[in-house]
């Protein structure tokens, strides 16, 4: 073999692993694009925008610019709810250290091209619709991330309740003994969420491994809670038993 057909196969080999490198990246890259979409949640049903098929595009450019496409189950959904979870998504992946720029495009939606042009422009929820703004997006969403924390907590504890651990047992866990305790899957489940929304309620880090894990989010959610009726019973006798003890 001549020379130079030998430098020719060299340079071809390097190519193509060249191409299986770039390949390789731009996979992992858009996995960590649907990883950053996948901690996104409707706000209303506090369920991922992917489980719930809402987003029906997430590219990345030569540039490492992303380029995300959703759709909402409702023509009318409204304006606030649909550029949160669009703003969301945009802070959700920007936050990845390679990408040079994300664009977020709402489809079917009676205020996409309204919406459309201010995620274009970067503009806030307030700079988009002007007077037609009703509240802060900032204040909507700790609303929605509180709303959701309750849920998750009320759903935890009954289920804990359910398969035998004592209120009084909950309460008293520190975190890291909350991490260990005997559950089912559904309970894994149920703790990993109550766990990832738990900081929304001002739990201090300093405090997470020595307080109770219940300790400070019952007395801050339960008072709201407890309007909802009779599928509170358990949690809130859970409340009642801690406030008598503090």
């Amino acid at each position: 073999m001549s020379g130079h057909v030998a430098e020719s196969l060299d340079e071809r080999d390097r190519q193509i692993e060249d191409r299986q490198v770039q390949e390789r990246l731009a996979q992992e890259r858009q996995a960590q694009v649907w990883a950053c979409l996948q901690g996104v949640t409707d706000p209303e049903l506090d369920e991922s925008v992917v489980d719930l098929n809402f987003v029906t595009r997430a590219d990345v450019d030569a540039m490492d610019r992303v380029h995300i496409a959703f759709r909402l189950p409702t023509y009318w959904c409204a304006a606030n709810f649909s550029f949160l979870m669009a703003d969301d998504m945009r802070r959700a992946v920007s936050a990845l250290d390679w990408v040079d720029g994300v664009s977020v495009v709402l489809g079917e939606h009676m205020y996409a091209d309204k919406i459309n042009a201010g995620l274009a422009g970067g503009l806030s929820f307030q700079e988009t619709f002007g007077a037609e703004a009703d509240g802060s997006l900032d204040d909507l969403r700790q609303t929605f991330l509180i709303k959701a924390f309750q849920r998750r907590q009320v759903a935890l504890l009954n289920h804990l309740t359910g398969i035998g651990h004592p209120p009084e047992t909950i309460v008293a866990l520190t975190l890291e003994e909350f991490g260990c305790l005997p559950v089912d899957d559904e309970g894994e489940k149920l703790v990993r969420r109550y766990l990832e929304r738990r900081s929304v309620v001002g739990v201090a880090e300093a405090d997470a491994e020595s307080a109770p894990p219940t300790a400070l989010t019952l007395m801050l959610t339960f008072e709201v809670a407890i309007f909802a009726g009779a599928e509170l019973s358990v949690t809130v006798r859970v409340a009642v038993q801690l406030h008598a003890e503090l």
